[in-house]
């Protein structure tokens, strides 16, 4: 396995093939590896690597000393990758940028999605409402509707679908085909939309 980390920047469209196509815009890299982590020391095997530049006013003590012993600058966001490829780097201190994936690679995309706030049954589990506005009805139009039995289990079931907070979970999308690999710009575009809003961090992996 391979990965970089990176910032979701924005949508466009380009020409893939002959067809235009619309392209999420990410910036990756370059990342720097601050620990290799084996069986031996840490009981399972992973690179760590780190993304971002950051002031050191706001990083913790022991992050900066974390940061200082791989002769990097402190930086926003940190990532392990288990069972990686050996593009990722070889010793700590080393960095690599989005020259590890290519043109045409198919590659899954992680990230957190875009916080809803609190939603109602519609928008959140696409309930159709109650129905039609009619004589004794008001305002029913978005409600859940019924919950369940009365008298036996005389009580609202655990799981049931019912309005609450939506988005901002963590979210996979696999089988994203890399359209364009920019590496003077640290730039890659894949095509389709990937989880998050404009700025967010994405763990590319492929």
């Amino acid at each position: 396995m391979k990965g970089i980390l990176g910032k979701k920047a924005g949508m466009t469209s380009v020409y893939d093939n002959g067809k235009y196509v619309g392209v999420t815009v990410i910036e990756a890299g370059p990342c720097v590896v601050t620990q290799l982590k084996t069986e031996e020391t840490d009981g399972y095997t992973a690179v760590q690597v780190a993304f971002d530049d950051k002031k050191e006013k706001h990083t913790p003590k022991a992050l900066q000393g974390h940061f200082k012993k791989a002769s990097a600058t402190p930086k926003r966001l940190v990532h392990e990758f288990r069972d990686y490829n050996a593009d990722l780097g070889k010793a700590v201190g080393e960095t690599y940028d989005v020259t590890i994936f290519a043109d045409g690679d198919v590659v899954e995309v992680s990230g957190t999605s875009k916080g809803k706030g609190f939603q109602g049954v519609v928008k959140r589990h696409g309930f159709s409402g109650v129905g039609m506005g009619s004589h004794g009805q008001h305002d029913r139009q978005r409600a859940p509707g019924s919950m369940g039995a009365s008298s036996d289990p005389s009580r609202v079931l655990p799981g049931m679908r019912m309005a609450g907070r939506m988005g901002g979970n963590k979210v996979k999308t696999k089988n994203l085909k890399v359209v364009k690999v920019l590496a003077e710009q640290n730039v890659i575009l894949i095509k389709g939309s990937v989880p998050g809003a404009i700025g967010s961090y994405v763990v590319i992996e492929g």
